[in-house]
């Protein structure tokens, strides 16, 4: 089964967050959410960069798995 197609745990973070109301926010609180979020999508990102990289170096090193 690939990462994308397990199930996300019931508890991380992404689920918390898509469930919680947004009417208190403020224009400005938005602005700044949506200025944090982009950057942890960066780092999330980058991380799956470098994890693609390593993969890709351990396949040419050692040879790909059959699926």
């Amino acid at each position: 089964m690939d990462d994308d197609e397990r199930p996300r745990p019931r508890g991380d973070a992404a689920s918390a967050l898509a469930r919680e109301d947004l009417g208190p926010y403020s224009l400005d609180e938005l602005a700044e959410r949506i200025d944090l979020l982009k950057a942890e999508i960066a780092r999330i990102e980058a991380h799956r960069t470098r994890a693609d990289a390593h993969r890709a170096a351990a396949d040419a090193l050692f040879g790909k798995p059959s699926s």
